[in-house]
């Protein structure tokens, strides 16, 4: 595999970025606008009624995100003619056809000069709605393609999956794209059209009987679970995500496409700065127990390995792949994550985090350190469930009886505890798959890569994507908890 200058490529070119006010999607054209200035245009495809909406997303939700402080810096007050010349926004949707964009020139122009295309549109809710993620995870990948395909001189389509398409497989987990129709279970079929009748039937019995909004995402909720649990995935997030990647398979024909898995996306590692992040990512949850001291166990095998991948590095891996295929015919899979060159295990994630907090301790409403304990891990789900048992479910059947007693008196605290419970066991039966997960995402492919990479001589400190470099204890301690704390709980 031969290498030729990426920022070299990105010259000239024009991109197509769905799902373009997502995390991983504005470090992409962050690292993009950065590095490559002369890149002709990125057009942004963004969920809009119009021009004006897009515009107030993109000022909103994108340019004016700390991320962009560099680029602030570094053109001053030429900002924005730069990001006038360099950005333009596309209101639409790909869960519809032509990705739901109404302006004929505007499509035109897009299919006359397209050079790559970037889909990370995605709704990443382990328990989405199931019209809403086929629409968005599965339909919308092949809306996608579709559009790829009427763009003259495209010369990839790069699509952001999952590595946890791979369900509760246990072992190495192999690079390699699904077929039509596969399932995890190996008896049964799947077929993505009859999921598709099957929604649209769904809907439209619960709207013809008057039911509430309420009762009719709930229902579409539940619906995605068993559909997924039925052909052997854990939750709807990537059952429908699999489908998505078997459709782009199935039906790309001569598009050079790039199928990008990453693990766990955490804080950057050092572009544009170290340890920016947005929102309460997937191990953040348990980062804000631990720091407000409400954490006082912890579910999962000690030894379960958590594989972690900084958000630069997944990006970066996204660019060099784009370059390495483009005006390829072929299908590549490549997993980006660190469970087999630089495993995290999840006792020592946890040792982090207590370590952390009880030399920098979270400071509450009142100006009070909060002390933190270590807290102790529930190895299993027979332990979680005593657990709730002796600390939680008794006491609650204690609390029903003394609100019999008491003629309702203690109603409210019942029902607010009642469903705080409900919700805890919700969670945890939608994240057991993750807390006790026995594989290792091979990433022999990605290897391949860097090698070819560094072989190249291309811009290895620009567009690193190695997580051996990865100090877990630095990153952590360094990076990524003071960077969370400093850009989400600020």
């Amino acid at each position: 595999m031969e290498l030729g200058s990426i920022l070299q490529f990105l010259e000239s070119k024009s991109i197509l970025v769905t799902g373009a006010t997502g995390f991983l999607a504005k470090i992409f054209v962050e690292k993009i606008l950065r590095t490559q200035p002369n890149v002709k245009k990125i057009f942004l495809l963004l969920r809009a009624a119009d021009n004006k909406s897009a515009k107030q997303r993109f000022h909103d939700e994108i340019i004016s995100k700390e991320l962009f402080r560099p680029l602030r810096e570094k053109w001053g007050a030429n900002l924005d003619a730069f990001i006038l010349k360099k950005i333009a926004l596309v209101p639409g949707d790909i869960s519809y056809e032509d990705l739901g964009v109404k302006d004929s020139k505007l499509r035109e122009e897009m299919w006359g000069h397209l050079d790559v295309i970037v889909n990370m549109a995605a709704t990443t809710n382990f328990d989405e709605r199931y019209d809403i993620a086929l629409g968005i995870n599965t339909l919308g990948a092949k809306n996608v393609l579709n559009f790829a395909k009427k763009c003259a001189n495209l010369k990839a389509l790069l699509h952001v999956s999952t590595a946890y398409v791979c369900g509760e497989k246990e072992g190495l987990i192999l690079e390699e794209p699904f077929t039509m129709g596969e399932t995890l279970i190996g008896a049964l079929q799947l077929d993505i059209n009859h999921e598709k009748e099957l929604v649209e039937e769904r809907l439209n019995k619960l709207q013809a009987e008057g039911c509430t909004e309420e009762l009719i995402t709930s229902t579409m909720k539940d619906l995605g679970i068993q559909r997924s649990r039925i052909y052997g995935w854990p939750n709807t997030y990537v059952y429908t995500k699999a489908m998505g990647e078997m459709l782009l398979g199935h039906f790309k024909e001569n598009v050079p496409l790039v199928v990008i898995r990453p693990t766990i996306i955490t804080s950057t590692y050092k572009e544009p700065f170290p340890g920016w992040v947005e929102g309460v990512r997937t191990i953040d949850s348990v980062l804000i127990g631990y720091g407000k001291g409400k954490l006082n166990c912890l579910l999962g095998d000690p030894e379960s390995i958590i594989d972690l991948i900084p958000a630069d590095m997944v990006v970066n891996t996204m660019i060099v792949a784009m370059v390495a295929h483009a005006s390829q015919p072929c299908e590549k899979i490549y997993h980006a994550g660190s469970s087999l060159r630089n495993p995290l295990k999840l006792f020592h994630l946890h040792d982090l985090f207590f370590t952390y907090f009880r030399h920098n301790p979270w400071i509450d409403k009142h100006g009070k350190a909060i002390r933190v304990s270590k807290g102790r891990f529930l190895s299993t789900i027979a332990g979680f469930h005593r657990y709730m048992a002796i600390c939680y479910l008794l006491p609650l059947k204690g609390l029903q009886l003394v609100n019999m007693v008491f003629c309702q008196y203690f109603k409210d605290i019942h029902m607010d505890l009642n469903q705080k419970i409900t919700l805890v066991k919700r969670y945890v039966e939608l994240y057991k798959p993750y807390l006790f997960f026995k594989a290792v995402f091979d990433d022999m492919q990605l290897e391949k890569l860097r090698r070819a990479a560094r072989e190249s001589n291309v811009e290895g400190d620009m567009f690193y994507f190695d997580p051996k470099c990865i100090d877990w204890k630095e990153y952590f301690m360094k990076t990524h908890v003071p960077g969370f704390i400093k850009h989400v709980m600020k």
